[in-house]
């Protein structure tokens, strides 16, 4: 015992060991109860909704571009022009011959009609009505054959002004006025590309796949969050829309797309990005730092400090994200050894260093992520 009035013992007589158990110094920290959002983590592509790769229906020269390198097109506006002088001198012949032919029907009409007249008088024979009306059938028929060919001249015609087929930014320029385009689609004429809203595809592990499916079922809003390559800014928000219908047998991973509005287009076709998918929010989980849980075997325990004495007790891991994971099996406010587990076994009696456990997480709720 000191000799001096005003030190003191480290430990009371009540918690020294025997002689051949020496006391040990040890970190502690204290079980907290928090909210856990449970997260996947993957890496995902950027990837368009629509992406539209204009070629020419036609042949001809092209007369001129409307489009500018960058811009933002609507729907309908337009972008090419190809000469269609030839098309429409076809098209207009064929309106002759439909008109021509329409005249001759109307013309069998109106002699069948005689004829019919001339029948009910019987001042005709049966045969030469039977032949007007079969005449008149016969005309009709030329008619349709006419239109059909005004109806395809007219979309040839249509065809040499191009107009944009959806809401997107245009891609460079790829042709220039002048140039000679074919209808055999291997000129590329323009890219449209849509950017609001825009998806991305990221792969979720089979064995993670899941607790994602009876979310899903239960018609749950997944949300998605979209991370730069480092993985320390977030770039979007979105939500998740649906799962492949199969699983890549190669990977072990199965497909998975998020949509994002992405109205600051922060996010690029074809960029790579970090993904996190919040699966699931676990309230009133039990949190501890993983540094605390020992491993024997396939079985994970904890020591938990009480009276001076360390308790080797089960638990059950489950979702671990920075440094800290949720377990079942110890109760809030226990206290555990977190540090020289060398030392540490059942009963044994210890000495917590530094007077006051680490403190768990400070706020009162945590995320947790599991490994995609």
């Amino acid at each position: 015992m000191p000799t001096d009035q005003n030190e003191r013992p480290i430990t009371g007589p009540e918690h020294q060991l025997a002689a051949s158990q020496p006391q040990h110094k040890f970190a502690s920290v204290i079980v907290w109860i928090v909210l856990l959002l449970v997260f996947a983590a993957a890496i995902g592509t950027v990837t368009p909704i629509y992406t539209s790769s204009i070629t020419s229906q036609v042949n001809g020269i092209v007369t001129a571009v409307h489009y500018k390198e960058g811009q933002i097109v609507r729907k309908g506006d337009s972008l090419i022009d190809i000469d269609d002088r030839s098309y429409r001198a076809t098209l207009l012949q064929a309106q002759g011959t439909l008109d021509r032919d329409e005249g001759l029907l109307a013309q069998g009409q109106m002699n069948a009609e005689r004829y019919r007249e001339a029948w009910a008088r019987r001042a005709i024979p049966k045969q030469t009505l039977d032949d007007q009306e079969k005449l008149v059938l016969q005309q009709q028929g030329t008619v349709k054959l006419d239109q059909g060919l005004v109806r395809f001249d007219q979309i040839q015609v249509d065809y040499c002004h191009i107009a944009a087929p959806i809401t997107g930014k245009v891609g460079l320029r790829l042709v220039d006025p002048g140039n000679v385009v074919q209808s055999s689609g291997a000129l590329t004429l323009a890219v449209i590309t849509q950017l609001q809203p825009i998806t991305v595809i990221f792969t979720i592990a089979e064995d993670n796949l899941s607790p994602v499916q009876q979310r899903l079922r239960k018609n749950a809003k997944l949300s998605v969050d979209a991370f730069d390559r480092g993985a320390q800014k977030k770039v979007a928000s979105g939500m998740l829309l649906t799962l492949d219908n199969q699983i890549d047998t190669t990977t072990g991973t199965v497909k998975a797309r998020a949509s994002f509005e992405n109205k600051d287009a922060a996010l690029f076709p074809n960029e790579f990005v970090n993904i996190r998918l919040l699966v699931d929010t676990l309230h009133d989980a039990t949190l501890i730092p993983s540094s605390a849980i020992q491993h024997n075997g396939q079985a994970a325990f904890v020591y938990v400090l009480q009276d001076d004495t360390a308790h080797m007790r089960s638990i059950k891991p489950g979702v671990t994200d920075a440094g800290m994971t949720e377990v079942t099996g110890v109760s809030p406010g226990d206290v555990l050894a977190n540090s020289s587990f060398e030392k540490l076994q059942d009963n044994a009696k210890v000495v917590v260093s530094g007077g006051k456990p680490a403190p768990g997480p400070a706020s009162g709720n945590a995320a947790g992520s599991k490994s995609p």
